[in-house]
């Protein structure tokens, strides 16, 4: 049978369906009706990965008593169907429903099942995300994965097959995301922080403050109310780049802070500029922060306000790294703007990265203009942005720094970073 089942810890109960209605007839239906004996539950744990285009759910994590009687060398990638309703959690429409692509099936040493499945950039059905358009920010779905066991597994000793007769869902894991705390200030702005788990130096460990692309802010206009503190990880790897293995070590572990604006950056970098900064604050006072070692990165947006940071705060960081910025037009017509003046007074150390085919922010006209302007400053301008064989969209050159690709004089990003104090 197939249950319906949630994104939310929270069991949902509702009317369940035959497999036959998703998949036609299974194979093995009869069998399933006569199997074993008693009510199989499983507990099915979706498993998200955050990819270079994205967070999608790359797998699922199938838990049952039952399976411990069950012979593993049964298991295929047929066992098991797959289903999912994405619905956007402020409209209340579909996003989109489609059946997943079970590509393998294994067990885990806990004796769980893993069903890998289909993902990976232009495949449909797997983003934990929409790109809300008309208003500029991404919505975290409401994801209901719906499980059929199409054929039943072998059993060992008495009892028969093994079938589980319902699903119920757990909450999503992304262990990467997942290892960022949430927290807010006491001004009310959100953020989430990465703690390492070695803090060499003796100052203190490093601080990275990743500020995030307008499509992760909040939603607090139009009559909608919604500020999660999930995007600024979720759409991409800017943030969770600075808190892999390789990255720690170069740092010899660093805080990784991502504070979430309540709209977007350029928006009102005046209003938001104190803002951060009371994060960054907060931040340092219940850690031990080498206060040498602050360095601000940010995307679209986000390298805009890397910028207003510096700007407004020219003692507080080591280094700046704005990433396809604006800079507003130059004759100050747009609500977001970095002045001239302001960047030829930049004395923090910066490195601007862009693709020059970027439709969204013109490279010429923000980042080669910046980088004319900020004495010493780096610039790493890209053809476009491809990376693993795909060419992504002109406007995504975070992707180089999320993946420590920039290299100037023979130290990558993270490296000048690491070794550059205040």
């Amino acid at each position: 049978m197939r249950t319906e089942i949630t994104r939310r810890a929270l069991i949902v109960s509702g009317a369940t369906v035959g497999a036959s209605a998703l998949l036609g007839t299974p194979t093995a239906s009869a069998d399933m009706k006569t199997a074993g004996s008693g009510h199989r539950e499983a507990l099915v744990t979706p498993i998200a990965e955050v990819l270079d285009g994205g967070e999608q759910v790359t797998s699922l994590a199938v838990s049952s008593p039952a399976l411990h009687r069950a012979e593993r060398s049964s298991l295929t990638s047929s066992t098991f169907a797959v289903h999912v309703t994405a619905t956007n959690p402020l409209t209340g429409e579909v996003a989109y429903a489609r059946d997943r692509v079970v590509t393998a099936a294994s067990w885990s040493r806990r004796g769980e099942i893993t069903l890998e499945l289909e993902h990976g950039w232009g495949v449909d059905g797997g983003g934990t995300l929409q790109y809300m358009g008309e208003h500029g920010r991404n919505v975290l779905l409401d994801l209901d994965y719906a499980v059929t066991q199409v054929e039943p597994l072998r059993g060992r000793g008495p009892g028969g097959a093994v079938v589980l007769d319902s699903f119920r869902q757990g909450r999503v894991s992304d262990p990467e995301v997942d290892a960022f705390a949430h927290h807010a200030t006491a001004s009310g702005l959100n953020y989430r922080l990465f703690s390492p788990a070695r803090r060499s130096g003796r100052r203190g460990a490093a601080l990275v403050v990743w500020l995030h692309g307008a499509g992760e802010g909040g939603l607090l206009t139009g009559g909608y109310d919604y500020y999660d503190n999930e995007a600024q990880l979720r759409a991409n790897r800017g943030a969770l780049g600075f808190a892999t293995p390789e990255a720690q070590d170069l740092f010899g572990g660093a805080y990784v802070l991502a504070p979430q604006a309540t709209s977007a950056w350029m928006l009102d970098g005046d209003g938001f500029a104190p803002l951060v900064l009371e994060a960054i604050a907060e931040v340092t006072r219940a850690h031990r922060i080498d206060a040498s070692r602050i360095h601000v990165v940010g995307c679209s947006n986000g390298g805009y306000m890397s910028l207003k940071m510096v700007a407004d705060y020219p003692e507080t960081f080591a280094t700046s790294v704005p990433i396809c910025c604006g800079i507003g037009a130059r004759d100050g017509s747009d609500t977001y703007f970095i002045s001239d003046d302001e960047l030829t007074a930049m004395t923090t150390p910066t490195w601007l990265v862009h693709s020059a085919d970027d439709t969204t922010l013109d490279a010429q006209a923000n980042t080669v203009y910046a980088h004319e302007r900020i004495g010493g400053s780096i610039m790493s301008l890209y053809d476009n942005v491809t990376w693993d064989g795909i060419t992504y969209p002109g406007h995504w050159s975070w992707i180089y720094v999320a993946r420590n690709d920039p290299h100037h004089d023979g130290a990558s990003v993270w490296e000048w970073m690491a070794t550059t104090k205040r």
